[in-house]
Order: structure tokens, then sequence, then C-alpha cells
């Protein structure tokens, strides 16, 4: 059980897993269309004791189908910007603050903390801009995709245009978050640390998580879920199967 299976299709069956994926490093957000055994060969892990980990959380309750795979796009949609963005627009500005108290006090005994910051710096100059185009420009559109009966002239030809934007872009969130995770030692603060210290690397903690999540929730169900039915609404006998997830441009 679970060894076949996708890491997207596993946190979809068990929310819960993604502690455990997240625990080994496993990428279910951007790399969610690979199997378990594949993305811990690929880590260099050995599965099994993933495998019993997944198997003690499945002990633990019934493993239920997660809310957002039941959602209509126009509900993940609305969804998304009411839990992971919401968070992001309140969170982003909180962490900046705390960074730069942090580096103000300890920068100088500790130097990586000043590489945190710009890192950091870069994320937060990433993703405001993203959430932006999300909610002014493709959730606009996927809602108006939604509630048509035939798919809707769009400026960009298809919706796969600007999804594969924003897939790249999520691609280079998580470079930046896994950036943050080595600097910050796996988010753990030193010896010396103080409150705000440690209350800025469990936020970068946090932040993860939650962002592995939002970019699991588009990328594996959200975007695929649109991509069909934009291809649907525009030849209704045919129906075109895609991939769990849109392949993003590498430079």
């Amino acid at each position: 059980m679970y060894e076949q299976d996708t890491l997207a299709a596993i946190v979809d069956v068990r929310p819960g897993a993604t502690r455990v994926l997240e625990r080994h490093r496993l990428d279910y957000c951007c790399g969610g269309g690979r199997t378990l055994a594949d993305a811990c060969a690929e880590a260099g892990i050995d599965v099994e004791p993933v495998l019993a980990e997944l198997a003690r959380a499945d002990q633990a309750g019934a493993a239920e189908p997660a809310p957002w795979t039941a959602m209509t796009p126009t509900q993940l949609v609305d969804h998304l910007e009411a839990t992971h963005h919401r968070y992001l627009h309140d969170e982003l500005p909180r962490l900046t603050a705390l960074v730069d108290k942090v580096v103000g006090v300890h920068g100088d005994r500790h130097p990586e903390l000043v590489r945190v910051r710009d890192s950091f710096g870069l994320l937060r100059g990433d993703l405001e801009p993203h959430l932006a185009k999300e909610e002014r420009i493709l959730f606009p559109m996927i809602r108006q995709l939604d509630a048509a009966v035939d798919a809707p002239a769009f400026h960009c030809g298809n919706l796969a245009n600007p999804i594969r934007v924003m897939l790249a872009e999520h691609d280079r969130a998580g470079e930046l978050l896994q950036r943050l995770r080595t600097l910050t030692d796996d988010h753990l603060p030193p010896a010396d640390a103080c409150g705000s210290y440690r209350a800025l690397y469990e936020g970068l903690e946090r932040l993860e998580r939650d962002t592995h999540l939002h970019v699991h929730k588009e990328n594996n169900v959200l975007f695929p879920a649109v991509v069909a039915l934009e291809a649907a609404r525009s030849h209704p006998a045919v129906g075109v199967p895609v991939e769990p997830r849109l392949s993003a441009p590498r430079s």
C-alpha cells in the first residue's frame, strides 16, 4: 500500500500524510506526480520506514479523502484565497519585521541570518506578485470557465498558458524555501537564540509547510481539473485526459 501511489494521491487520500512526507523531505507539491518508491529512491532514503510511518498514521484513524478533492474549481479557488492566500498576506509582513529584528540583534554573532533575511526577501518578492496574478487574473478566469457552458475566449489563449507560468513560479518558491531550510539548519535555532529568534524559525517552518500544501492543491488538484474542464468545454464530445501536472518551462 502506498509504495506505487503518487505523493499527491497519498496526500489527497490522507491529508495527515503531509507530516510524514515533510519529515522525510519528500516533495509532494511540485514533485507530487512521482510514486513514493521513486521519490524515496531519488532522495536516497529507504522506503520501508516511510511506509511504516504511513501505516501507523492509518491505524490512528480511517483515511478519508481530503475535502479539497471534492470541490469544484470555483470552490477551490475560493478556498485557496480564504486560507492560504490570506495566511500569506498576514504572515509575510510579520516575518519580515521579525527577521529584521533578529538580524539587528543577533546578526553579528550569526552572520548566516543576513542570508536568511535576503532569501526570505526574495521569497516574499516572488510570492506577493504571484498571489496578485492569481487573485486578479487567473482565478477570475477559472470562475468564468466554471460558470460557462462553452469555453470562453481568453486573452491568453487557453488557461494552460498562465498555469504554466504559475507552475514555474511555484518551483522557484520551492527552491527558496529549501534554501531557507538549509540556511537555518532545518529551522533549528542555536542555543543562544532569544524568543524572537525562535519565533522566526518556527514561523519559517510553518510557512514552508503551508506553502507546500498550498502548492499541492494548485499543482495537483486545481490546475489539472481546470485544464480538463476547459478541454471538455471546448470539445464536449471528446474529453481530453490530462497529466496530474503540466510541465513548467525550464530555463
